[in-house]
């Protein structure tokens, strides 16, 4: 497979960043210009496979998925003192890597995710927004965005959807994703992580407040059964986004777990 596209920021200690379902590495351009800036860190953000400018694949797995970032790390000549974090489905791969290759990190950020089984109904509208665009017929952004209202009525979700319009050479539109092969994985990107021994490293969860994504049980079983030298940091005042409602305190929590 190709090498994932990425971009790389900054000198210091690591910090490989992993974005969620339909998302970029351009979601997270604005903290990780300031960690690499402010925060004194080399930070690498990251397109996962079928997202974003990385290749697409008929195939669409956490093994996989964990697979391309290892592959990045060997190009980049990261050592083990790498800070790994990823949100929602970024999350999800990053918790594979630290079980399944702990000697490559030294510590791991998970952000609104937990290790359980994630209900994947509730993208279902955001699913049959990205579907409903014609792409034949539409001629601009403003066109994209009424389709996608018909599904998805939040504005600010829709602009994180929105992300992915690109104009093509013959100036046609089209979503960077790979819709197709997104949507027929869905139910596998709902699955539970499991490992036969824990991640015993540092690593922070960070959840938002109004979120529903990790939950009291998570905090006090899911997530300690595998990983043990966990703690779990709630942003109060954001939901799943958290680092996009909330930037302020998300890089402070980064910032002082990254330069441990």
């Amino acid at each position: 497979m190709p090498l994932l596209h990425h971009l790389d920021q900054g000198q210091g200690r690591p910090l490989v960043i992993l974005h969620g379902l339909f998302g970029t590495l351009d979601n997270w351009q604005s903290l990780a210009r300031r960690w690499a800036t402010e925060a004194g860190l080399r930070v690498v953000s990251v397109d996962l496979r079928n997202h974003g400018r990385s290749f697409h694949s008929p195939e669409h797995s956490y093994a996989l998925m964990a697979q391309d970032v290892l592959e990045l790390f060997d190009h980049l000549g990261l050592g083990a003192d790498v800070t790994l974090m990823g949100h929602s489905m970024g999350g999800k791969v990053a918790m594979r890597l630290a079980l399944d290759h702990p000697e490559r990190l030294a510590r791991l950020i998970v952000v609104d995710i937990a290790p359980r089984f994630s209900d994947m109904e509730h993208q279902d509208d955001i699913l049959a927004g990205l579907q409903s665009v014609d792409f034949t017929t539409c001629t601009n952004r403003q066109e994209a965005d009424a389709a996608l209202a018909k599904h998805v009525p939040n504005v600010g979700t829709r602009q994180f959807l929105l992300k992915n319009l690109y104009r093509k050479e013959d100036n046609t539109f089209a979503w960077r994703i790979n819709l197709p092969v997104l949507a027929a994985q869905l139910a596998a990107i709902g699955e539970a992580t499991t490992a036969p021994a824990p991640f015993l490293k540092p690593a922070l969860f960070i959840r938002g407040g109004k979120s529903d994504y990790i939950t009291t049980n998570d905090k006090l079983h899911g997530i300690p059964a595998l990983f043990p030298n966990s703690e779990v940091a709630t942003v109060v005042d954001a939901g799943h986004w958290v680092h996009a409602e909330n930037p302020e305190e998300v890089f402070g929590l980064v910032k002082a777990f990254a330069r441990q």
